[in-house]
Formats: structure tokens, sequence, C-alpha cells
């Protein structure tokens, strides 16, 4: 018992480390074998619950939306909402646009950081071999624009054929509206420039040139329902006009044509202008792309925010409700970016 206690006891020293056993007990074992678990667990649990240690985005960056009034517009509004609150360090500047084409110039100028377009704007600039085409990259497909063509209701116009001679608004110059009606007015088998009269003007503009009379019809692409179009029905009486009849003399373009498919607009879309019908027409997808210069934390966070706002967005942007993170990655012609690519990872099942 006397060499227990000296071994227990003693002082430290040379004369202590020779009683010391060469072996620990079971039950110093166990705790020590313990305590090394809890800390294993307490490292794993604080390397999921604490940020990585790449710091989070921050800075000023730039949102090409689109024209004042326009779906690209009052989702961006809503984005930046929802931005704010993603990534609180990030100051989200929305900048105005004439719609797909110009959004595309200013995302390869570097003006914009972030943008939507049209698949098939973006497709005709690659083809055009544009600059800096190829460092344009997808984040996600997000919904899909309807072509839609108004007239006053009591117009003689049935389809885009009978717009001969009329006085039609094609969109902004740069827009995706304007790119999409040539090709419309072409399958038709009319000219924008010699068989129609085109006025370019934007959603912000074409509805009161139609009320005033000032315009026959116009041309518009955007999700549904399209605000404007919406308040123009609440004071003029309009008819929306198919253009489901154009779609295979449409798909005899292709390639250029090949990112629009035939689509129908529901009766709910317009109820007070449809009234329990449904329109035939043809759908683009919309992209959110930037290019790949913009940082790949600031993208996925950009990614993640788009993904997630999809509810919030959607209750005053029907259109968003579309984005679906099992359609996002089919971003068909645009490559993801690295940053978006990461988000993916991240969520897969």
């Amino acid at each position: 018992m006397a060499s227990l206690r000296t071994r227990r006891d003693g002082p430290p020293g040379e004369a202590g480390a020779r009683s010391r056993p060469a072996g620990l007990g079971p039950r110093v074992r166990h705790g020590l074998w313990a305590a090394g678990a809890a800390a294993v667990v307490c490292g794993l649990l604080a390397w999921w619950l604490v940020p990585g240690s790449e710091p989070s985005p921050g800075g000023k960056v730039s949102f090409a939306t689109g024209v004042r009034t326009g779906v690209y517009e009052r989702y961006g509004k809503l984005f930046k909402q929802r931005l704010s609150k993603d990534l609180p360090d990030v100051d989200l500047r929305l900048r105005h646009s004439q719609g797909s084409v110009h959004n595309i110039e200013q995302v390869v100028s570097g003006k914009a950081d972030f943008t939507i377009t049209a698949a098939d704007a973006v497709a005709a600039y690659q083809e055009q071999d544009g600059r800096n085409a190829g460092r344009i990259r997808a984040c996600a497909r997000l919904y899909d624009d309807y072509m839609q063509l108004v007239v006053p209701k009591n117009s003689s116009v049935r389809s885009a054929r009978d717009l001969k001679g009329l006085t039609v608004g094609v969109g902004e110059k740069r827009s995706g509206v304007s790119l999409v009606t040539g090709r419309l007015l072409q399958a038709a088998g009319l000219d924008m420039d010699r068989d129609i009269e085109p006025v370019r003007a934007g959603i912000d503009r074409m509805p009161a040139l139609l009320a005033k009379g000032k315009l026959d019809a116009f041309f518009w692409s955007g999700g549904l329902p399209t605000t404007a179009i919406e308040r123009l029905a609440d004071r003029t009486d309009i008819k929306l006009v198919q253009l489901g009849d154009l779609v295979p003399r449409l798909h005899d373009q292709e390639p250029e044509t090949r990112y629009y498919r035939a689509a129908v607009m529901a009766p709910d879309a317009y109820p007070t202008v449809q009234r329990g019908k449904s329109v035939k027409t043809l759908a683009i997808a919309n992209l959110l792309v930037t290019t790949d210069r913009t940082d790949a934390a600031l993208t996925e966070g950009v990614t993640r925010s788009v993904i997630k706002s999809r509810d919030q967005i959607g209750r005053e942007v029907h259109a968003a409700q579309k984005v679906d993170l099992r359609t996002a990655i089919y971003t068909d012609p645009v490559p993801l970016h690295e940053g978006a690519r990461r988000y993916y990872r991240s969520v897969k099942p």
C-alpha cells in the first residue's frame, strides 16, 4: 500500500517519474477517450456551423434590368430587397436598359455585373462573335418570357400576317422584343422595315400609345402577367392575338430560332382579356448571367439568393414562381459560372 501512495502522491521529479506505471488504468483510459471524442464532435460542429474563412462578399454590385414597368425591372427591385438580407455587405445598384440585347452589352463591357437576358439574345450575340462573348457565364435559368401581340378589341387583326400596313410597336432597338418580333414577322412573310410602320418603344410607352390610337398593335415579350398590360386592360378594351400559327415557319429559321418553343398563355394570365380562353404563342427562357470576371463567392451568394427568393418575389412577380432548383442549371447556350456550380453542388441531394 505504501508503494501505491508513493506512486500517486510522490513529488514530481526523477524519482516520481520512475515510480509511474508504464500503462494507464481502464478508468483513466476511458476518460481520455471520452474527452477526445467530445473534442472531435465539437470540432465538427464548429466546422459545420461557423462560416468558412472566405470573407462574405461586399461592395457595390450593379444589376442591369430593363425598361420601366417591365418584368425585368420589377424583378430587379424585389431581388435587391432580398439580397440586402442575404448579403448585407453588398450594395446592389440597379441599371435601366432597353432589354435583353442591351443587357448583354452592359455585362460584357463591365458596366453591369449581373443581368437578366433571354436565351435567344445570348445565342445571337455568340453567333455574331460579339465582344467578350466567350466570357459570359450563367447563374440560373429563371422563368420563360411569352410573346404577346396586343391590339384593340375591335381590331380585325387575327394573326401577325394581318399587320401589313399598320403601325406596330416592336420594342426598343436593343431589346429582346425587337429581336423576336423581326423573326416572327419574317415567319409571317413580312419585313419589319417595309411592310409595317415600326415604332421603337418599350413596354413603358407602348400601352399608352395604343390607348391613344397611335399604335394599331404592339409586340411584347415578358413574364405572365405583365403589369403594364394588366393596367392597360383596366382602362382600354384589348385582345391578345395568337402567334401559334407561326411556330412551324419560325422553326424553319433554325438554328437562330432553336430557343423558341410553342407555348400557351393560360386563361388566367389576363382573365378580363382572355375571358376563359387560352392563347397560343411561343416562349423563350430567361437567364441570369454574369461573366467569368465576377468573384466566385459573390456569384455563389447571388445564385443562392435567387433560388431562395422564388416564393417571396413570386408573390408580386408571378413569373418568378417558375424559378426551380431542378431546372435552374439548364442554362444553354451559356455555361454555368464556377460560383453557381459551387452553390448547386452544395444543395445536391
